[in-house]
């Protein structure tokens, strides 16, 4: 007998038995759509979490750090001043203080309010939507390229402008479209507050998903820390290194130089105050192993119910084998080797798993689109082709696994026992 012999065999066997058939194929079904759904939206997720670190910029390096005792902000100052001597390592750094109290922003009849969270639209896909979410940050000459921003138009922050404490600003895209729409906002005037600001540059669209309240931003000279913020110590720096390997040295540099400020009591921490160094590229690596870590132990949950699904295929072929003992018995009889008796069985089963498998990813692709709308908030998520394909060639061989036992106990039938078998 040749394979398609056998395939013939094993569609019209299924056919035969279409209820049965069907209700042995569902375990596996249900164990393919799960291993797709499952896994597709925890990539979908680490996917985002990825973009997320990549918007914000390659090599980038975020301290944090705060002593009880400073009040004219010595330690952030020294820190500054040490960051500056690192010019081999990076390309930048920049104070990155968030206003958190409600300012008022007016250009002519327009007027916004920064962090007000009270007007948050539901977007076209039903989740919240932060592009109306404005607010003031204060940093240096190189915010722009620390935080990863591309002008559009004008300028940046200088360094007379810091210096200077120039009343000048540059705009995220969002405040740039809200108070001026599409027209061109350079040396145009705004007022925060009742202060007037001069307009020197604006930036593109980040465009992170999610997080549309990065593109709210109005960023200002720093040393209007002492007039907008009460002269509040600054804690947080932004910091871009020139490269990968330049920015993990960088962050060991600085974070060594931080532990020498920072007395420690026995357990090692520091007793003044607190400190931290983050480095992105780090955090990506990091992500990344993570990312596929929880993938294989997804895949793997979720496998458990496709190896249910082949303990029901082992349990229908053994009952297939005790139906059709005669018939195999008449085979064995007229010449059919074992071989032959095996390949039969074994591509039934692969046949129903294929089916189930097929089928299993038609409802894996419905799951995962009802599962990225309901998550994710995203209406056209689907399985990446690998997903779809590892599931169902999965599928396939757990079929030719599970099928062994049948197969071979079917072909080591003696012809005369068989033959006698009602």
């Amino acid at each position: 007998m040749n394979l398609w012999q056998a395939f013939k065999m094993a569609f019209k066997s299924i056919a035969m038995k279409k209820t049965r058939s069907f209700l042995t194929m569902l375990g596996i079904i249900i164990g393919v759509a799960s291993v797709v759904i499952m896994v597709s939206v925890l990539q979908a997720q680490n996917r985002k979490n990825l973009e997320y670190l990549e918007k914000q910029g390659d090599n980038k390096i975020t301290v944090s750090a705060y002593s009880w005792n400073d009040v004219n902000n010595e330690t952030g100052q020294k820190l500054f001043d040490y960051c500056l001597s690192l010019s081999d390592y990076i390309d930048g750094i920049t104070p990155n203080i968030e206003m958190y109290q409600e300012s008022t922003i007016q250009y002519g009849a327009k007027t916004l309010k920064t962090n007000d969270w009270s007007n948050i639209t539901i977007g076209p896909s039903g989740r919240e939507d932060y592009s109306t979410v404005y607010s003031l940050v204060l940093g240096s000459e190189q915010y722009g390229i620390c935080n990863n921003y591309k002008l559009a138009g004008g300028r940046e922050l200088s360094y007379l402008d810091i210096e200077k404490s120039n009343a000048v600003c540059v705009l995220g895209s969002n405040v740039k479209k809200a108070l001026f729409g599409y027209t061109d906002p350079i040396n145009e005037t705004i007022t925060i507050d009742g202060q007037p600001f001069l307009v020197v540059g604006y930036y593109e669209p980040i465009g992170m998903e999610y997080y549309e309240e990065w593109d709210g931003r109005i960023v200002l000279p720093y040393t209007f820390n002492r007039i907008l913020n009460r002269n509040q110590p600054i804690s947080d720096y932004t910091i871009k290194g020139k490269n990968v390997t330049a920015s993990v040295e960088a962050a060991t540099l600085i974070e060594a130089y931080l532990k020498g400020l920072f007395p420690t009591d026995e357990n090692g921490n520091p007793m003044n105050g607190w400190y931290r160094v983050s480095n992105n590229s780090q955090q990506k690596e990091e992500l990344e192993s993570q990312n596929l870590m929880q993938t294989l132990v997804t895949g793997a949950i979720a496998g458990i119910s496709l190896l249910v699904g082949g303990i029901g295929i082992m349990n229908i072929m053994l009952v297939t084998v005790t139906e059709r003992t005669r018939e195999i018995g008449i085979r064995k009889a007229i010449g059919a080797e074992r071989a032959s008796i095996i390949a039969q069985f074994l591509i039934e089963a692969a046949v129903i798993c294929s089916i189930g498998g097929l089928i299993g990813i038609g409802a894996g692709c419905v799951g995962t689109l009802i599962a990225g709308k309901i998550t994710l908030g995203e209406t056209s998520m689907l399985p990446t082709p690998e997903i779809a394909l590892g599931a169902f060639l999965f599928s396939v061989v757990l079929g030719v696994i599970f099928g062994m036992y049948p197969a071979i106990k079917a072909s080591g039938l003696q012809p005369v026992v068989a033959l006698r078998a009602d």
